[in-house]
């Protein structure tokens, strides 16, 4: 088999990564490649970085979140600049827990898990690679070896700044094992796991009268008391907790906010100093990422309780809102049923738009910009040009509400209701209408929404029903067209004659006659009028076409049908105009003629080959457009 060969390769590949060898050697590498060096939050930061940034419009994207987050551009962004990037600086943010706060099913675990796999796979290249002294628990930096009292002058020498103390039992290991040459010490390569324990730590909590501290810091092994006669005998301890095991990597607090009180002073002084207290020893030296997510409330709650204080000022929270762009949550819900055993139903196109547009809706706040509603806005948080607006008014709005974002429907709940749909239909196939029909069904069901707010909801899948009809009737007219592009292109051509005609003040002469004729005024307006140009506009506008084609063609290049958005634009609604009262009567009519069935089959197969409808759903679309159009 294939994948048998795949994870034998997989294997000797790990094999060749591996690296042992005395700390003398070790240095000789930290000089070579200082990076090995690096603190927990560098690390993260580095394998961020690594993967690729790109800057659109002045907004940074990262590739490493890219293939599972959509829409969050501007929350990833504060993520990491405002703490991974000043804390792998060792700047103080380093000594706080990153807590990310935001509504359920926005994306918070999705993150970490993230960050978790990513580190599994950092660890295995040569920028992430991570050394550990040979056979200690907490896989503790082989740099600790060094006495506090050369530090300084390593530093001088390397560049590199040593934090933290060496842990008990190495401190015994290196005088019983090692006769005090730090030199011998073994030092190996580590890869982080979570599901083996290596540099990733999870932490949930559970029953607080049941949950001991020992899940945390580890504990006393009782049964090697006899052997090695005290409890404080670092040989007697197991340093099996999650911060012992999490030591160099991340720890995840999973409802952190739930923690009983005895757990969470656990995390003061490790934030702070980078340590904690275990068993009858010193404090134990821990390098580690903590981050921890919760929702609005439980934080609201959290920060209200005085005794929490202390915590306070030792948390970074980085808001995650759901995402507000259309076609990002499209590719959410895409992705969720990719993951799922939905993926063999054919959902028609736009279906989920239908879907992303009511959940948008219910996530946005009402603009207080005059001349702007909240379809506007929605338009315009997705880039589409809106006319009358432009980026610097988006950055207004944005600014209008801080916190939009934090409430609304989840995306987990647009996938029920279309796994209820599919169900209830019985066949591999849906459309926009029985999403949108099963959403507001489901809204009586859901137990968390208040009266006031089904109302409102109810009207947004009113709303996106409507977005829905004119997107429905704009693709079957589309699909009308026969050879649609050369139509478009026929028609902006003697568009442009006239307008060139017109703005230089010549005639056009008739290619069949011969004849001189002047600028076809009604064709032009005809045009001009599907895009709200008025009478007192269209000389402007003209001579702005007239400029890009003069552009165009100074640089040598083509001015075709997409050259101008809106020009594109007004041909499509002209020709769809010209087309509407032909596929009003053939996609209505109950007894087709020969060439009305002819037309329909023509367009089935244009829907089925071009725009990635099956037959049932493209039927149901013509059926649909059929009844709107008529009414």
């Amino acid at each position: 088999m294939d994948i048998l060969n795949k994870v034998r390769k997989y294997r000797e590949d790990e094999d060749r990564l591996k690296w042992e060898g005395t700390f003398a050697e070790y240095i000789r590498l930290v000089k070579e490649r200082p990076e090995i060096a690096q603190t927990a939050h560098s690390r993260v930061y580095n394998m961020i970085r690594t993967a690729g940034v790109e800057e659109i419009e002045g907004q940074k994207s990262y590739n490493f979140f890219n293939r599972e987050m959509y829409g969050l551009e501007t929350a990833l962004e504060r993520l990491v600049e405002e703490y991974f990037h000043p804390a792998a600086r060792r700047l103080d943010v380093r000594k706080r827990i990153l807590l990310l706060m935001g509504p359920v099913s926005g994306g918070k675990s999705t993150i970490v898990t993230m960050l978790k796999r990513g580190l599994e796979q950092f660890s295995r290249t040569d920028e992430g690679a991570v050394y550990a002294i040979k056979g200690c628990p907490m896989h503790e930096d082989p740099l600790h070896l060094i006495p506090h009292h050369l530090r300084d002058e390593f530093y001088e020498e390397y560049g590199i700044r040593i934090e933290g103390s060496l842990s008990p039992l190495n401190t015994m290991r290196l005088e019983q094992e090692y006769g005090g040459r730090i030199e011998d010490v073994l030092v190996e390569r580590i890869f982080f796991s979570e599901d083996r324990r290596v540099g990733i730590g999870t932490f949930t909590p559970s029953d607080p009268k049941s949950q001991d501290i020992a899940d945390l810091t580890g504990s006393i092994d009782f049964s090697t008391i006899a052997e090695y006669g005290s409890e404080s005998d670092p040989r007697a301890y197991r340093f099996d907790g999650e911060l012992n095991k999490a030591n160099r990597g991340m720890m995840e607090f999973q409802e952190m906010l739930k923690l009983d009180e005895k757990f969470l002073w656990h995390l003061l002084s490790l934030t702070q100093e980078g340590n904690f207290k275990a068993g009858r020893f010193a404090l134990i030296s821990a390098d580690e990422l903590i981050v921890a997510h919760t929702n609005e409330t439980e934080y609201r709650s959290f920060i209200a309780n005085k005794k929490n204080e202390a915590l306070h000022s030792r948390i970074i929270v980085i808001p995650i809102p759901y995402n507000l762009k259309v076609s990002e949550e499209e590719r959410i819900y895409q992705k969720m049923i990719r993951e799922s055993d939905m993926a063999h139903v054919h959902i028609a196109p736009h279906a989920l738009r239908a879907a992303a547009i009511f959940s948008v809706l219910t996530r946005l706040e009402v603009p207080k910009k005059q001349g702007i509603d909240l379809l506007k806005k929605m338009r315009l948080y997705d880039g589409e040009n809106v006319e009358g607006f432009n980026d610097v008014d988006v950055a207004e709005l944005k600014k209008e509400f801080p916190n939009e974002g934090m409430h609304g429907i989840d995306p987990r709940y647009i996938i029920n209701r279309i796994s209820s749909a599919i169900i209830r239909k019985e066949v591999p196939s849906i459309n926009a209408l029985d999403v949108l029909r099963s959403l507001k069904e489901g809204l009586d069901q859901h137990p968390s929404i208040s009266q006031e707010d089904r109302e409102k909801y109810i009207n947004y899948i009113a709303v996106a029903r409507r977005e829905y009809d004119e997107i429905a009737k704009n693709e079957v007219q589309k699909a009308f067209v026969y050879s649609y592009e050369e139509s478009a292109k026929h028609l902006m051509n003697n568009y442009l004659d006239n307008v060139e005609a017109f703005c230089n003040k010549n005639k056009l002469r008739d290619q069949l006659t011969g004849e001189e004729m002047n600028p076809d005024e009604k064709l032009m307006r005809s045009i001009e009028e599907q895009i709200g140009v008025s009478e007192n506009a269209k000389k402007a506008f003209r001579e702005e076409i007239l400029i890009r084609l003069s552009a165009y063609a100074r640089k040598g290049q083509r001015f075709d049908y997409n050259s101008h958005e809106r020009l594109r634009e007004a041909i499509q609604k002209k020709l769809f105009a010209d087309l509407k009262d032909i596929v009003k009567i053939t996609t209505s009519s109950k007894t087709p003629d020969e060439s009305q069935l002819k037309k329909i089959n023509e367009v089935v197969a244009t829907l089925v080959d071009e725009y990635g409808y099956n037959t049932t759903s493209a039927n149901e679309l013509l059926r649909y457009v059929g009844s709107l159009l008529n009414r």
